[in-house]
């Protein structure tokens, strides 16, 4: 499990995971742990106890195998103690695999395949958004290059983590909205997954509760540590949700279209599937679904013919907030249906084992087809 430091100024109560190292290796994108902050403070941090350090920076949004891989080899080879992630989840998801092939050995596809990890190397992962959740949960996400399938891995959690919300006020606006739709799906689906417990439908209740009342009020204040801190809290319940319930449909199909096109924000993909999604899901689990929507419209019922209400629900929660995009922007148009269907249907087991109702191709096509 995880030792999570939330807070403002966090991570000075991680000293002790680099006290006594002697390498580290620090994974970040190319330009956010820089501008955000974080960099810099764990560069002092680790001068000033005197622990040598190399940065490997070539993590793009919706990670590769190769790019987990070499990170791997990078570890290997600079004999590292231990690794520390500084970003979103594309960063701290390619921790997460490379410290277990660093030491386990395989690759990325093994993992894919079924291979489990015999040991790790210590990961402390320090976020940069309101989003993830994957600071908190076992999950990392990954895409296989030759491929282009998206898996979801459930290898291991970080060992420490820190929350600070001042490493996420330098989000623009849309990464602001990407991110906190992210937690508000990794909610929605926690809370009505075939696998729900009482304990995930609470913390996706209050982390919705959370977004919903902050998040219209922090895309006009983007520079609020206060509202900032609020939705990463709401994010960090969330992970620990979907750790606890798992997420479903509206996550795969994502999941499928983003390997694909590897360009699309992952909750910018959500936000697009994920009004259809949640008409189906509210149609079959209508009780689990209302426990989360009423915090959208209080008139939902508990009832499936509230499925389309519940829809528009979401998409005008979505478009108040400043949400306006459609797949159709990404390059895909209705010859992809099959495609993303097939893909959906084959290779991402969860899909059928979480959702609360019998998935279809047609279905997934029908969800697909509303985002363009």
């Amino acid at each position: 499990m995880t030792l999570l430091h939330f807070g403002v100024n966090a991570l000075e109560k991680a000293k002790d995971f680099v006290n006594g190292c002697e390498r580290i290796v620090i994974a970040t994108g190319k330009t956010s742990a820089r501008i955000s902050g974080a960099l810099d403070d764990v560069e002092k941090l680790l001068k000033g106890f005197g622990v040598s350090y190399v940065v490997y920076d070539n993590i793009s949004p919706n990670p590769w195998a190769s790019q987990v891989e070499g990170l791997a080899k990078v570890i290997w080879n600079e004999g590292a103690d231990a690794i520390i992630a500084i970003g979103g989840g594309s960063i701290i998801d390619t921790a997460k695999v490379a410290s277990v092939i660093a030491l386990s050995g395989g690759t990325v596809r093994d993992y894919a395949r079924g291979r489990k990890p015999k040991r790790s190397l210590p990961l402390l992962a320090i976020n940069l958004t309101h989003g993830t959740g994957t600071e908190v949960d076992r999950y990392a996400v990954v895409t296989l290059d030759e491929e282009k399938e998206k898996h979801g891995l459930g290898l291991k959690y970080p060992e420490v983590s820190v929350d600070d919300p001042r490493y996420t006020l330098t989000l623009d606006k849309r990464q602001t909205i990407y991110t906190s739709i992210d937690a508000f799906y990794h909610s929605y689906e926690a809370a009505t997954s075939k696998v729900s417990t009482l304990f995930a439908e609470t913390m996706a209740k209050e982390a919705v509760f959370i977004i919903v009342n902050y998040l219209p009020n922090l895309v006009n204040n983007l520079k609020s540590l206060e509202l900032r801190e609020k939705l990463l809290y709401a994010s960090m319940l969330a992970g620990i949700a979907i750790d606890s319930a798992s997420t479903h449909i509206i996550h795969a199909i994502e999941h499928a279209i983003s390997g694909l096109q590897p360009k699309l924000a992952h909750g910018c993909g959500l936000a697009l599937l994920g009004p259809k999604g949640i008409y189906y899901t509210h149609k079959a689990a209508p009780e689990s679904s209302a426990l989360i929507l009423r915090l959208l419209d209080p008139t939902i019922k508990p009832v499936s013919e509230d499925a389309e209400k519940a829809q528009k629900a979401v998409e005008k929660f979505q478009s108040e907030i400043g949400f306006a995009e459609r797949l159709g922007d990404y390059g895909f148009t209705e010859k992809d249906l099959e495609t993303i269907a097939e893909y959906t249907m084959k290779r991402l087991s969860y899909l059928h084992a979480n959702t609360p109702f019998p998935v279809t191709e047609e279905i997934v096509k029908n969800i697909v087809k509303s985002a363009l």
